[in-house]
């Protein structure tokens, strides 16, 4: 009960509505495209005028043509001819009349669902134009399965995670029939609507609870493909695909809807005081950068002046590491001619000295040469008067060594003393 009652409520909040229609033929396509007070028809149930009265002329020109082959065995030619006649002529028109009933138009977009003695027999009529020659063939639904058909579906009452209700959520959505066979046998237009409400409300409670309060305007224009995703697949068994799905639009409770403004006002006086707040902090940093600015250019002038006094000092020592340079130069030149000078006196020297050196290594040559000479002499004064050897044969093997060697011994010195005064070889003394 309380079902119906949300439903009805819903209804009367700018809920779309499906249905099908019976209609004729020649209201068909007004009804598919423009609908039925408000309502969407995707189904049309045409009225089929067809029946079995055209048997009538049928059986008519049958009984004429009977009548006029009697006529003309008893003779009654005119009569005859004129029943066979009209015979003919009911024929054609009971022809005509078949001929007529069995075209059926199919609009271009839809499907026409074909039965035979109620039962629906084989695949939908195409658009175009199409002969049903059996008297018991009907089309009894046109379906249009190339409109993508709009449904808007607001939810009252749906609760947040907080438990909190909204006051409402609309939905749309777009959705296509695909097999128009299965639509028209498993549920029909009727049901659809039904289903497909209950479904939509159940898709938007679940994302609703998935959503705090303070968030719930931002189910506007939020990603809704799971929701339409699972649509998909609870009425897939229909013949029917959703093609797309959003949230345009999110109602919130008046009370929390105030709580909200306040909220707002507070934030945007928030925003107010951040932004006066900004405004004296750029005000002083502006200050603050054209102090700096300021220092900057003292900095600046102070820079210039300190560059041009250290230019100065730096043509200053420039000058004086100039004239240093000069004096230096000069003092190298006197020295470099001083040097000179030396130098030429002394390869001067240097020759007498090796003039000399020279010369004393001739005279050394000659004072060596003398000396020698004179070493000579000396050498062979030396030699004369030199003393001369003794020389004393004693025989060791002799009968009285030890006295022998004593008289001997006594011999030789009286006779050395005369021997050294004498002059010529050495002196022979045989003591044997």
């Amino acid at each position: 009960m309380s079902e119906q009652i949300s439903v009805r409520e819903v209804r009367g909040a700018r809920m779309s509505s499906i249905k099908e229609s019976l209609a004729s033929w020649n209201d068909v396509a007004a009804l598919l495209r423009g609908g039925d007070d408000g309502a969407l028809v995707p189904v049309v149930i045409p009225r089929d005028s067809r029946g079995t009265r055209w048997l009538v002329p049928i059986w008519l020109g049958v009984w004429a043509l009977a009548s006029a082959v009697l006529l003309m065995l008893d003779e009654r030619g005119a009569l005859g001819t004129l029943a066979l006649v009209a015979g003919i002529v009911l024929v054609l028109l009971a022809a005509l009349w078949w001929w007529r009933s069995s075209i059926v138009e199919i609009e271009e977009g839809t499907i026409g669902v074909l039965t035979k003695f109620g039962a629906i027999s084989g695949p939908g009529l195409s658009p175009g134009r199409h002969y049903l020659w059996h008297p018991w063939k009907r089309v009894a639904y046109v379906v249009d399965v190339t409109t993508e058909i709009p449904y808007s579906a607001p939810v009252l009452s749906s609760p947040t995670h907080e438990n909190v209700p909204l006051k409402s959520i609309e939905f749309f959505l777009r959705f296509r029939i695909l097999d128009a066979i299965r639509f028209v046998q498993t549920i029909g237009a009727g049901n659809f609507d039904l289903v497909l409400s209950n479904s939509v409300q159940d898709a938007i409670r679940q994302r609703s609870r998935q959503v705090r309060t303070e968030r719930a305007y931002d189910l506007r224009g939020s990603d809704v493909k799971d929701m339409q995703d699972l649509l998909n697949r609870q009425l897939t068994p229909y013949g029917v695909q959703i093609i797309g799905c959003n949230i345009p639009d999110v109602q919130l409770p008046e009370e929390y809807r105030e709580h909200l403004a306040t909220r707002e006002r507070v934030a945007k006086e928030l925003s107010a005081y951040e932004k006066e707040w900004e405004l004296a902090r750029k005000r002083r940093v502006d200050t603050l950068l054209m102090e700096i600015e300021r220092s900057k250019k003292v900095r600046d002038a102070k820079i210039v002046e300190v560059n041009a006094a250290l230019n100065k000092a730096r043509q200053d020592v420039a000058q004086m590491l100039e004239e240093r340079e000069t004096e230096a130069q000069k003092i190298r030149y006197e020295i470099e001619t001083g040097a000179r000078t030396n130098l030429v006196a002394a390869q001067g020297e240097a020759k007498a000295r090796e003039q000399l050196a020279t010369a004393y290594k001739d005279n050394r040559a000659v004072l060596g040469y003398e000396l020698a000479r004179r070493r000579l002499d000396v050498g062979a004064l030396l030699a004369e008067a030199a003393p001369r050897p003794v020389i004393v044969k004693t025989d060791p093997a002799g009968s009285g060594g030890a006295d022998s060697s004593a008289l001997s011994t006594l011999l030789l010195a009286q006779l050395l003393p005369q021997l050294g005064r004498g002059e010529g070889s050495a002196p022979v003394v045989d003591l044997s």
